[in-house]
């Protein structure tokens, strides 16, 4: 597949706004009785209605059709894949470590090569954490994915990919990081022939800037070198499946179209990417060593205020 030319908003945690096509975002209102060229108004919400004002989390959709509009979801072989709370084995006092894994010899898109390799804490909990490797050599077709447990930070480390969400297309290659929010749902594409790399599925509370203390208002990673999607979408009247991880299992519902419909968007929860080359280092130019939180790029607070 041919890298294709993106555009992106800058800057973390903003309010981004931005249209396909022409005169499809509303303005002035979320939620008109009869939004623009005829679409479909949905909210996506990623905290509580009522968090502060601060770490308030939501996005206003504006979609060809209802994502209502699919069969009931179905239980499903869960695979490679698992997930919290993790007691179906015996976890040693030992240090681990793990060869690479190969890239599979059949066919297999990202969700065929996904593989667990460790966590801790449970989805219901909303806290913890899993870690897992994908390894891809095709990309999805007529295939979608959702996380309903947690949000996915995509850590590259063979071959650049594109995710293509709700909200629109980014790019992520080796040495940068890419995030997905839980509960929006998207597909990955490869730019090169084979792809595989880590992938942080965050049970607890959206991924956050690190508050910078003494070191002051500079450093570290900056807000405006994170770039969210501008929108994107498929008009395409086909079958289609998409996979749900919900509560720790996979869940199956096929759809008529589509769900990457999305004309028109507006709000703080989207998908963004970071460019790692850009993170400021901070460290001692004196002596001895400092702790390796210097090297945070973002964090997720164990319990929300």
């Amino acid at each position: 597949m041919t890298r294709p030319v993106l555009e992106y908003q800058s800057g973390f945690g903003n309010v981004h706004g931005t249209e396909a096509t022409p005169g499809a975002l509303p303005v002035g209102q979320n939620a008109p009785q009869k939004p623009p060229k005829g679409l479909y108004a949905e909210v996506i919400s990623g905290t509580s209605f009522t968090a502060p004002r601060a770490e308030n989390l939501s996005a206003w959709l504006y979609r060809l059709r209802p994502s209502a509009m699919h069969a009931p979801f179905r239980r499903v072989d869960d695979r490679a894949i698992r997930s919290g709370p993790f007691d179906e084995a015996e976890t040693p006092p030992n240090r681990l470590r793990w060869n690479p894994l190969p890239i599979p010899n059949a066919p297999a898109d990202f969700l065929d090569g996904l593989i667990t390799l460790a966590g801790s804490g449970e989805p219901a909990a909303q806290a913890g954490v899993a870690v897992h490797m994908y390894r891809a050599n095709r990309s999805m077709s007529a295939r979608y994915f959702v996380d309903s447990d947690g949000e996915l930070m995509f850590v590259p480390q063979l071959g650049e990919i594109l995710i293509f969400s709700e909200l629109g297309k980014t790019c992520v290659a080796p040495g940068e990081i890419g995030v997905v929010p839980r509960g929006i749902k998207f597909k990955v594409e490869l730019l090169e022939k084979q792809a595989r790399g880590y992938l942080c599925e965050n049970y607890g509370a959206p991924f956050r800037l690190p508050e910078l203390g003494l070191i002051g208002a500079q450093g570290l990673a900056q807000a405006r070198d994170f770039l969210a999607p501008v929108a994107a979408f498929e008009d395409q009247d086909a079958k289609c499946e998409v996979i749900n991880k919900f509560m720790g299992g996979l869940w199956s519902a096929e759809w008529s179209r589509s769900p990457l419909d999305v004309v028109a968007w507006h709000g703080r929860y989207a998908p963004y990417k970071y460019d790692l080359a850009r993170f400021m280092t901070i460290n001692t130019v004196s002596f001895d060593h400092a702790d390796p939180s210097i090297f945070t790029v973002l964090t997720s607070p164990s319990c929300s205020r």
